[in-house]
């Protein structure tokens, strides 16, 4: 072998001996979909293409309690994504971070002391198939669905099955009361699952879906023009996500790294663009990148989003009270 060419393969392996040095493997605790996933860390990964990510799937609840049991031995190093309502109640299992994209995220979306930082916000809203309302007027308030002709005509998702959904009767309770939530309830019908809600008024099964923004955006998106999103004039509710580094993470530079790739700008512009993701971010032009409207434009009801957590077991006994009572 020539010396050029022993030249040439001392230089190879010393960039694959260097490429190895700076490669970085961190372990992702994840609840959010495939496909939001897949958007995040396809941007992720051309940002710092040395990082891997392995993932752990799963729902909020369930990873939480496996970062609790693994406490003295983390396995996972970030989790992505869990509601404030959730996370506030396991403040023991995060490392604090104060990343450099924070300057960018409103104190609304940060958790306290730097230990979790929102990644996208839930807005609630009224879905509306406009094909099924069957002489009936759209509704433009939470109030209109308390009437008596809206009853059996709009589905809501059980606050003991789903995070957002919590959120969504939490807000109705603080907003309207007792005596709102009862009459709401009546009328309602309660499905298991979002899912099942969201899908429900896209196939026409219900005129009315109380839900979530992105999820009913989609149907939007695919061109289904008989559906409507509507924004409650008496104020929507925010539901906001987010993540954290665990305490005690074996990857720790990874995770660092990791968390500030979800929270960047590039990661949640196309978190947006291609799943709807409300980003949390105040430089991102919601309303240019898309047809929904910029967080600004949008009445919203305020809620305690810790208090919610603590008034977990409460208010899910006051809705089975009110389904009941019905």
């Amino acid at each position: 072998m020539s010396f050029k060419s022993l030249a040439k393969y001392a230089i190879a392996a010393l960039a694959l001996t260097v490429g190895a040095a700076n490669a970085q493997t961190v372990v992702l605790y994840s609840s959010n979909n495939t496909e939001t996933v897949e958007t995040a860390l396809g941007v992720v990964k051309k940002k710092t293409p040395a990082l891997t990510v392995q993932q752990v799937t799963g729902g909020t609840g369930t990873l939480m309690k496996r970062i609790q049991a693994e406490a003295k031995s983390p396995r996972g190093d970030v989790l992505w994504s869990g509601g404030f309502g959730t996370l506030g109640a396991y403040k023991d299992l995060m490392a604090p971070y104060k990343s450099p994209e924070l300057a960018a995220v409103p104190a609304i979306f940060r958790g306290p002391n730097d230990l979790w930082v929102g990644t996208n916000v839930h807005v609630m809203v009224m879905m509306v198939n406009e094909r099924q309302l069957k002489g009936l007027p759209a509704p433009k308030t939470w109030s209109d669905l308390m009437r008596p002709e809206w009853k059996g005509k709009f589905a809501i998702t059980d606050p003991s099955k789903s995070a957002t959904a919590y959120m969504l009767v939490y807000g109705l309770l603080k907003q309207f009361g007792r005596d709102g939530l009862d009459k709401l309830a009546a009328n309602a019908v309660v499905t298991a699952s979002s899912g099942s809600t969201y899908k429900g008024v896209a196939a026409g099964e219900y005129p009315v879906g109380l839900t979530i923004e992105y999820a009913a955006q989609e149907y939007v998106a695919g061109g289904q023009k008989e559906i409507k999103l509507v924004y409650p004039t008496e104020g929507s509710y925010l539901a906001p996500e987010g993540m954290f580094i665990v305490k005690g993470a074996k990857n720790m530079d990874a995770a660092v790294a990791l968390y500030n790739g979800l929270l960047s700008k590039e990661t949640q512009q196309e978190l947006l663009v291609k799943n709807f993701r409300r980003p949390v971010r105040t430089d991102i032009p919601v309303s240019k990148l898309t047809s929904l409207p910029d967080l600004g434009a949008i009445k919203i009801f305020p809620l305690d989003q810790e208090a919610a957590s603590a008034e977990y077991e409460q208010l899910v006994a006051l809705w089975n009270l009110a389904v009941k009572g019905r």
